[in-house]
Formats: structure tokens, C-alpha cells, sequence
């Protein structure tokens, strides 16, 4: 495991020896070109604000990540836990149905191949996201076990994302950078992105992931091969009354090639209380969020992120 600090306290956690072979990846990337070449109208077939749970196609420019923008120059396509054809003892594992998070997924109709590659690397990530919570247990002063009862049905969506190339002089005429890949936003943002308890990112050399450090500076998370990077989402802010925080963050595809990313946002179950961790609460620091279930909370932040492009639709 290696280790990004871009100063002080605000890190990105890279992992190198992850045990993902390059070829699931590699083809899980093909998968994501091949779906995203599609004509518009196929992929729009699959509309996101289609399905009451968030799964499915967001068009370019669906979503606003940082409510000054103009908009996220990306696409993406959204999966939430299925079992894989090949695993016959899965099917009890998956969430059970009593969240309006959880559904089904949908999937394109033309691309031979393409649901099962996309699965068998989401199913990969799933078993590198089960090894972080001990750490993160340990790291609070808990038992290692701590979450495991609250991970069983873990929520946990995955994203393809592909982002145009944004022209190097674009802050030329848009001086703000109102509309870029995607918009500044930390994983606690009240607009979404990683309303989980944490993502784990693939991401490709055209590079674009930049970080803010405490100064106020945006520096680039370059890519390293062979590695993934975790950075921590809100669902721990709220569970930890935030011990646990993550770094404003943005991407920007100034590498004149189309940048690919695949981020996986892995959560608790959808019925889980998000309340104080007894460890992170004391007559110094008291409980500072309301309590609601995981699924609710995600579903209320979905809602909000969706909402620009729901109402032009």
C-alpha cells in the first residue's frame, strides 16, 4: 500500500498489490469504451432518471457536482450489487429489497459480453473493499470485526465514467472553470459524489483527478500504474461525527485524449443506522448529524444531484 499526502492531514490512499489481474481490468475499460461509443439514443434507452434507484446512463452534462457549475463534462453508467451468473450461492448475499435504493440493474441489449465483464470486475473491487474495514475498525478503537454485521448486504455502486477531452485554453472563456469533468466537491459534499463510505478509483494515464490542500492550491493526483486510490466518503463523516473527513476534489481532462475512470462507492447496508460511533462521541464533541438509514440518506443526496437534469427532461 502506498500512500499520496497532499499536505498535512488530507491524503489519498493508493494501493498497489490489490490482486486485481490487469486483464479483468483491461477488459472491464473495453467494455466501458465499447457501451459509450453506442449512439446517443441507445445509451439514453437506459436514462438514469428512468429507474427509481439510480442505476442506468447519466448524460453528458446530467449532472452538477458543484452547485456553481454549469454541469459535469462526463458520462457515466451506474450498477448496484447483482450476483454473477457463474456464482450460484450469491444470490442470498446481495441487499435485500427494503430500501428504494435497491433494484435491479439494467443493462444494454446489444453489447455481448458487456454485463458480465462489467460484473466480474465490480465483484472484484467488492472483495478489496471487505479488507479496508478492519483497518478503519482498528484505526476508531474498535474491535476488528466491528462492521461486519453491517456490511453483509453491502450497497455498494460502481460508475464507468468517460470524460471528453476539455480543451487546455478552455479557462480562456469559462475564467471560473464552471464546467469541468467534474466539479469541485468533497466526498461529503451535500451533492453527492461518494455518499458512501468510501470509493475506490480506477483511472487511467490521461491523468485529471486534482486535490486541494490546505492552502487552497489544486494539485494533480497523478496516475501511477497498477495501483487504485481510496479516498474516504460521507457516510463515515456522519458515522464517525467526522473523525473521519475527505479532501475537496475535482477532475479536469486537459489531456487532449478521452479519460476513463471507474470508481466504486462502497457503503453499508441500505438499513443501517447512520448514528455517532461511541468512540467518536464525547462531551467535547457531541453528536453533530440527525440519524437516518443509509439507504435514506443516499437516496436524499441522489435526489438532489439529479435534480438540474430531471428538470430538463
Amino acid at each position: 500500500m502506498y500512500m499520496l499526502q497532499v499536505e498535512g492531514p488530507r491524503k489519498l490512499v493508493l494501493f498497489k498489490s490489490h490482486g486485481i489481474p490487469e486483464d479483468v481490468i483491461d477488459n472491464t475499460v473495453q467494455a466501458a469504451k465499447s457501451f459509450f461509443a453506442l449512439p446517443e439514443s441507445s445509451k439514453m434507452e437506459l436514462d438514469i432518471h428512468k429507474t427509481p434507484n439510480f442505476k442506468g446512463y447519466t448524460a453528458l452534462l446530467g449532472e452538477n457536482t458543484d452547485s456553481n457549475g454549469l454541469g459535469d463534462l462526463h458520462e457515466g453508467f451506474d450498477i448496484g450489487w447483482e450476483p454473477q451468473a457463474t456464482d450460484q450461492s450469491s444470490s442470498s448475499l446481495g441487499p435485500a429489497k427494503v430500501s428504494a435504493m435497491e433494484g435491479a440493474n439494467v443493462w444494454p441489449s446489444d453489447l455481448t459480453g458487456f454485463k458480465e465483464t462489467t460484473l466480474e470486475y465490480y465483484h472484484r473491487v467488492l472483495d478489496v473493499g471487505k479488507l479496508l474495514f478492519p483497518l478503519f475498525a482498528l484505526a476508531l478503537d474498535l474491535p476488528e470485526n466491528f462492521f461486519d454485521d453491517k456490511t453483509t448486504k453491502p450497497a455498494a455502486i460502481m460508475r464507468l465514467l468517460h470524460y471528453p477531452p476539455q480543451s487546455p485554453t478552455s479557462f480562456e472563456t469559462d475564467p471560473d472553470g464552471r464546467q469541468i469533468g467534474i466539479g469541485a466537491h468533497t466526498e461529503y459534499d451535500p451533492r453527492l459524489i461518494n455518499l458512501h463510505c468510501f470509493t475506490i478509483l480506477w483511472q487511467d494515464r490521461a491523468g485529471g483527478l486534482q486535490v486541494q490542500n490546505t492552502a487552497g492550491k489544486w494539485v494533480d493526483a497523478v496516475p501511477i500504474p497498477g495501483t487504485l486510490v481510496v479516498n474516504l466518503g460521507d457516510q463515515f463523516a456522519r458515522w464517525t461525527n467526522d473523525v473521519f473527513k475527505s479532501t475537496l476534489h475535482r477532475v479536469i481532462n486537459r489531456s487532449g485524449v478521452e479519460r476513463y475512470s471507474i470508481p466504486l462507492f462502497f457503503g453499508t447496508n441500505y438499513d443501517v443506522l447512520l448514528e455517532p460511533i461511541h468512540t467518536c462521541v464525547s462531551p467535547g464533541s457531541p453528536s453533530k448529524y440527525e440519524i437516518v438509514t443509509a439507504g435514506e440518506y443516499v437516496k436524499s443526496r441522489l435526489e438532489a444531484t439529479y435534480a438540474h437534469s430531471q428538470s430538463a427532461t
